[in-house]
């Protein structure tokens, strides 16, 4: 089974550019079809109201549960003190598997850690370049999978994805995502150094090309079992554990306060 890990979907309301305008999925559908890809993960558009765009998101997962997995995307600032129901609405009403945040819109906080541990959920964190953040995240919550997409950097810092490639291999709750790469000697150093194990397919739909994405990976000329890894069995392993009854709330310790 081949899975897409990384898609938009519906309307954005900022009319800055694509990416927070309207993210269509008719024609890159079409395109997953032809290159055999059997599911795709979806989460909104950039967008000033997440509750709203989420809705949205979970009605086209509905419309083909055998087709799409939902994440919730949330941001941290507007969303502040709200982040546990916010998940909590995902999870137990839209059957979401995940979340995701963007540094673009702010940078993750210790809310969206503790909703990702209480529901067991993976969180999909695009740290624009960003990448020493994922030391504190593997520090501070092992307990949670962290997808860092683009490698960590969709701007094509090649300094940021050689670092995030470290992170990789010293830390087993931190993984990347392949969109957007474009340089193939880094997917192959990650591969190599990390493993294929914490590596996942994805392709940033719907504005770059699924079958060009995937054929990032064919290119590796992996092992079939390695290469079944990135493009899903990865993915189906994280969210293996996504309950929809949250985890008991854990008090902080006297040890972890300042």
């Amino acid at each position: 089974m081949i899975i897409d890990c990384h898609c938009h979907a519906g309307k954005g309301d900022g009319f800055t550019g694509p990416w927070d305008t309207r993210a269509p999925l008719e024609k890159f559908l079409r395109w997953s079809a032809d290159a055999d890809i059997d599911r795709t993960v979806l989460f909104a558009a950039f967008h000033s109201d997440y509750a709203t765009a989420n809705r949205e998101v979970a009605r086209i997962v509905a419309s083909r549960p055998d087709r799409f997995y939902g994440f919730a995307f949330v941001h941290t600032q507007h969303g502040r003190g709200r982040i546990l129901d916010i998940i909590k609405t995902a999870v137990k009403q839209y059957g979401f598997v995940g979340i995701k945040v963007h540094r673009h819109d702010a940078p993750i906080n210790r809310e969206v850690c503790e909703a990702a541990r209480r529901f067991a959920l993976p969180v999909l964190y695009d740290v624009s370049g960003e990448v020493s953040v994922c030391e504190l995240l593997a520090q501070e919550y092992p307990e949670v999978n962290f997808i860092i997409p683009h490698l960590g950097s969709f701007s094509d810092d090649w300094r940021a994805q050689l670092a995030l490639i470290d992170h990789l291999v010293r830390h087993p709750n931190i993984y990347a995502d392949t969109a957007g790469v474009r340089r193939f000697d880094l997917l192959e150093q990650a591969v190599a150094r990390a493993g294929a194990k914490k590596i996942l397919f994805g392709s940033d739909g719907p504005w770059l090309h699924p079958a060009v994405e995937l054929a990032k990976i064919q290119a590796l000329q992996l092992p079939p079992a390695q290469e079944a890894l990135i493009l899903g069995r990865n993915f189906l392993r994280l969210i293996r554990q996504a309950s929809h009854r949250p985890v008991p709330h854990r008090p902080t310790r006297q040890a972890d306060r300042p």
